[in-house]
């Protein structure tokens, strides 16, 4: 049974936070709100972990994860960026954005895109997921909630843990969020090419 953990939206109890992280150190999978809807995620090290997320959302090995990073300097040591996608990118994080790259040699192989060696990035401004990601002091593995045959992510942490109560450990809950998941921008061919428009303004990147 999942733990439903209520955390304040601009000030989150630190004692809160601190049970969180302790928990994804234990390779707990959590439910977690930030500005474009509710995300999965993980400790990067967490194999499991990983394989719950690609069982609730019915996903294969061709997904592309993310890693939620707390800054663009934490981003740049998991991505390859060249001068024109380092501005881009600085310029619209943090934000609802899902950015696709080349992976460094810091992403375990298992997160990248089996094929093609990419990874999502991505930056947020959300208080309670900066604090979790402070604390834990590397990006999060993280997926958009959107369960099979849905287009838009979940924003409601009660009728997350009503719904997939034993198949996730904790659901943080911090008060209203956006339904609209992040814009998608696959950057791993050298030029943008928006994949997914949403919560982001899809037209910085389009030409």
């Amino acid at each position: 049974m999942a733990r439903f953990l209520d955390v304040h939206p601009e000030n989150p109890q630190a004692r809160t936070i601190g049970q969180i992280v302790a928990a994804l150190r234990d390779d707990a999978l959590i439910a977690y709100p930030t500005d474009s809807g509710y995300a999965l995620g993980c400790q990067l090290g967490n194999r499991e972990g990983r394989d719950r997320i690609l069982r609730l959302r019915e996903l294969d090995e061709r997904h592309d994860f993310t890693l939620m990073c707390k800054d663009f300097a934490q981003l740049g040591q998991f991505v390859k960026l060249d001068n024109a996608a380092f501005r881009a990118i600085k310029a619209a994080t943090p934000g609802p954005y899902t950015f696709i790259l080349p992976a460094t040699s810091e992403v375990p192989r298992r997160l990248m895109h089996a094929k093609k060696k990419t990874v999502g990035v991505r930056i947020t401004d959300h208080p309670v997921v900066c604090a979790i990601l402070h604390e834990l002091g590397e990006p999060m593995l993280t997926s958009t909630l959107m369960l099979p045959g849905e287009d838009t992510a979940r924003t409601q942490g009660w009728e997350i843990k009503e719904e997939l109560d034993h198949q996730i450990d904790i659901v943080v809950e911090a008060g209203e969020t956006s339904a609209e998941p992040t814009t998608v921008v696959d950057w791993s061919q050298g030029y943008p090419e928006v994949l997914r428009v949403g919560a982001g303004d899809p037209s910085r990147f389009e030409s």
